[in-house]
């Protein structure tokens, strides 16, 4: 049976640890490199007791900045890095040099253009040079530029489930290239560090819209992947995980119902991870998995099409979404190690 060793930086945060939890069931990954600055020296056990009595518990916390590249391609074959933005960037030429794999879970390789992620995250690229070997990692629409690609760019969670909703309407005919996306998530989208956001007093029984008017960084990465216009609006909601995103499409003239579930039929009917539904889903019906479920229906009156997609923030919309597409890269099976049913209650 094909191995692949990884390492994970960033497991003290909840991507990281997500890495963590896919990677045990996962019959072809073996972690043997975890590394967040903070906890450097203690035992992964005592970072997450949920892994107690798993055979990461006893893995030791390393520091990454310390730890040289190449030491790290002596243990691991690919890397995800779980980081703030502008630290991806800065380490991955050392990295690929030295023969690893990145898979990057931040926002430093997902843009292409380094002037509009210097506008978009306030900071200029640390290596715009690398910004062309970059893969976006979304797999359902980049799957044939993945196979053997070496620096993955994870999409952002809001991207892929906004991405998935519409991608099959831009370009029909009538489109009128134009889309309005409202996004809602759970608190974990916003982090572990403590802030306003995240929070109980501050988000318990409330939802709030944020990044409105266009200024959220993630309206450059959902316009270059869809190549439309988008109006996008997030909202942060009292769940710890999931999320919704509803898009609509204005159409000069209202397609009918039928080329509509055709085109998504055909879209993703062979996909393992989309689910098309007859009805609008909700962040249950995929809690803990990598699955995204669509729904999509034709507002005649007003000629335009809505799509909802519902996926796990934490798992579709990050971590599960990194390890299908390092699947594809080392051509492992897609949906192996990535849980397809979810949690209940």
């Amino acid at each position: 049976m094909k191995r692949v060793r990884i390492g994970i930086v960033g497991a003290s945060g909840y991507t990281g640890v997500e890495l963590l939890r896919l990677a045990l069931s996962h019959p072809h990954l073996e972690v043997t490199f975890v590394a967040a600055e903070k906890a450097a020296g203690k035992r992964l056990g005592a970072l997450w007791p949920g892994l107690l009595g798993t055979s990461l518990a006893e893995l030791t916390v390393e520091a990454f900045e310390t730890t040289e590249p190449a030491a790290i391609a002596k243990r691991c074959d690919a890397l995800f890095l779980a980081l703030p933005h502008g630290v991806a960037g800065r380490v991955a030429r050392g990295l690929l040099d030295a023969g690893l794999v990145v898979v990057d879970l931040g926002a430093d390789f997902r843009l292409r253009d380094a002037a509009v992620y210097a506008r978009a995250y306030g900071l200029q690229h640390p290596d715009p040079d690398l910004l062309p070997q970059a893969v976006y990692g979304l797999v359902e629409l980049e799957r044939e530029r993945l196979r053997s690609a070496r620096l993955i760019a994870c999409p952002g969670c809001y991207p892929t489930a906004v991405a998935l909703a519409a991608a099959p309407l831009v370009g029909l005919p009538d489109y009128d290239g134009f889309l309005v996306a409202d996004g809602l998530s759970g608190i974990s989208g916003a982090g572990k560090t403590p802030g306003p956001r995240n929070l109980f007093c501050e988000v318990a029984e409330s939802a709030a819209a944020y990044g409105v008017g266009g200024t959220h960084r993630h309206v450059p990465e959902i316009e270059q992947t869809l190549g439309t216009t988008v109006a996008f609006t997030p909202h942060l909601v009292p769940m710890s995980r999931g999320m919704i995103a509803t898009v609509t499409a204005r159409f000069k003239h209202a397609p009918s119902a039928a080329m509509i579930r055709d085109r998504y039929a055909e879209a993703y009917g062979h996909e393992p991870m989309i689910v098309l539904r007859s009805e609008a889903p909700s962040t249950l019906d995929v809690r803990g998995t990598n699955r995204a479920h669509l729904y999509v229906v034709v507002d005649e009156a007003r000629a335009v099409v809505t799509a909802v997609a519902a996926i796990d923030n934490l798992v579709k919309g990050a971590s599960g979404q990194a390890i299908q597409a390092l699947n594809v890269a080392f051509g492992l099976p897609e949906t192996a190690g990535l849980p397809l049913v979810p949690l209940a209650p």
